[in-house]
């Protein structure tokens, strides 16, 4: 599992409660190949062999809704997805393509002529707009970690990211923050790929070295 560009990582149980979607349903999602998360073992049932991204969280609440708010079937998704995918190889194209519900069908704004456009069928109907997720998920995933506490520290936990040094109260790697650092990004850079990070945080992470007892 490559974690190097990790920037939230939450598992099965988090995301069941973050998306309301059940385990049991990423997992089939997951073997069928309709949905799988950004990070995963080659054998599934391993600990943590299922480890999804803040993107694949608002990619499953947008279906969530679009299949329980406004009567999609899961059918008529995988036609969506499989015509997006043909598209576009884009394995985020459920957050960065703006989907509209309509007649418990996905439409979307054809690319070049800007008509609305049912996605799998390619009939042209008229649209209704499919309120932005990321925002309610983002407070979503503030509500299940709680206020953090600390800043400016690094911590290891055997529970947190396989043991793995992270910033106090998040489950962001140290070592990706390290990274951005050696390639020129400056602190307040970084500070605008990670928003729920201090300065404090940027400065612990880089200045932190394997060797010394994190707090």
């Amino acid at each position: 599992m490559d974690t190097r560009h990790v920037i939230a990582a939450f598992s099965e149980e988090q995301t069941e409660k973050l998306t309301g979607i059940t385990k049991s349903q990423l997992r089939y999602w997951d073997n069928t190949g309709f949905y799988s998360p950004s990070y995963t073992e080659e054998n599934r049932r391993i600990t943590f062999s299922r480890v999804y991204s803040f993107k694949d969280i608002v990619a499953l609440r947008v279906l969530n809704v679009l299949r329980n708010q406004f009567g999609c079937s899961l059918q008529h998704l995988r036609d969506v997805s499989a015509r997006l995918r043909a598209l576009d190889n884009n394995t985020d194209r459920w957050i960065d393509t703006r989907l509209y519900p309509l007649n418990k069908r996905v439409i979307w704004y054809e690319p070049g002529s800007e008509l609305p456009q049912e996605v799998a069928s390619g009939q042209y109907v008229s649209a209704v707009v499919l309120n932005d997720v990321v925002q309610t998920t983002k407070q979503a995933v503030d509500n299940l970690q709680g206020k953090r506490t600390r800043f400016g520290s690094v911590e290891k936990s055997r529970y947190v990211m396989r043991n793995a040094a992270v910033i106090s109260g998040t489950r962001i790697p140290v070592n990706t923050i390290k990274r951005f650092a050696e390639a020129g990004y400056t602190v307040q850079q970084i500070i605008t790929e990670y928003p729920d990070l201090t300065e404090q945080d940027v400065q612990a992470a880089i200045q932190y070295k394997e060797s010394s007892t994190a707090a």
